[in-house]
C-alpha cells in the first residue's frame, strides 16, 4: 500500500508511514475522529440531476450483484479548502459507517470514489482487502475513463465509466489470486482465510457473482 501523504510504499501492518510519519491520528486531527454515517451514494454538492439519481444507485447495485463481496461508494463534495483529496479519501473510508451496506461487506472491501466538483478532480480509495486486485495504475485508468464526462458535468456517465473500467482489473486480479493465492496474497502481507494470523485474510472464492489513482481537470 502507499502512504496517503507522501505516496511512498509502506507495509500493510505499519501503523504510520516510515517515510513521513503520517498515520490515522494525523488524518483525525485534520478531519475529525468521529464516525460519520453516509449512504453509498452521497451527492453533498447537489450536482446530480434528479432523473440521474436512481440510475446511479442502479449502477452501484449492479456492481454488487457482480462482485457480491465488494461495494462501491460515491461522494460528491464542493470543497473550499481541501489540501489533499487522497488523504480525505483515506480518512473517509476508515471513518464512515455506510448505513445501506450489508455488514458482511466491511469497509476493507469497499471502493470510494471521491469527487471535488469545485476543483474538478477525483480520487479512488480502496480497502486493503482489494490490494491483490487493484493498484495505482488501474485506478488511474478508471478515473481517466470518466475524465471527459466529469469535465462536461455529466456525473452519471463519468461515474458509470469509472466503475465499469474498474471491473476488468478486479476480474483479472481475482483470476491471478485463484491461480496462486499464497504467492499473490503473501506479497501484500495477506493470507487466505484459515491459513494464518496476518491482519487481513481474504476469501477469494466468491469475489465474482455466480462462481487507487487520482486525476484532475
Amino acid at each position: 500500500m502507499k502512504c496517503p501523504r507522501c505516496v511512498q510504499k509502506i507495509h500493510l501492518e505499519a501503523s504510520s508511514c516510515p517515510h513521513c510519519g503520517f498515520s490515522m491520528v494525523d488524518a483525525d486531527e485534520v478531519f475529525g475522529a468521529q464516525e460519520i454515517k453516509l449512504r453509498k451514494f452521497s451527492d453533498v454538492a447537489g450536482v446530480f440531476r434528479m432523473k440521474d439519481r436512481e440510475p446511479m444507485r442502479k449502477v452501484l447495485e449492479d456492481f454488487e450483484t457482480k462482485f457480491p463481496q465488494l461495494f462501491v461508494s460515491v461522494y460528491l463534495g464542493a470543497f473550499e479548502d481541501l489540501n489533499s483529496l487522497r488523504q480525505y479519501g483515506f480518512w473517509m473510508l476508515n471513518r464512515t459507517h455506510y448505513v445501506d451496506v450489508d455488514p458482511q461487506r466491511p469497509n476493507s472491501t469497499g471502493i470510494l470514489i471521491l469527487v471535488d466538483v469545485n476543483a474538478k478532480s477525483a480520487s479512488i480509495t480502496f480497502g486493503y482487502a482489494l490490494m491483490p486486485y487493484l493498484d495505482e495504475d488501474s485506478t488511474f485508468e478508471a478515473l481517466s475513463a470518466g475524465h471527459p464526462f466529469f469535465l462536461q458535468g455529466d456525473y452519471l456517465k463519468a461515474l458509470g465509466a469509472v466503475i465499469e473500467k474498474l471491473q476488468a482489473p478486479l476480474i483479472k486480479g481475482w483470476r491471478r489470486v485463484r491461480k496462486d493465492p499464497i504467492k499473490v496474497l503473501g506479497r501484500r502481507g495477506q493470507t487466505l482465510k484459515g491459513s494464518g494470523s496476518v491482519k487481513e485474510k481474504i476469501d477469494t472464492s466468491e469475489l465474482l457473482g455466480g462462481n487507487e489513482g487520482e486525476v484532475a481537470g
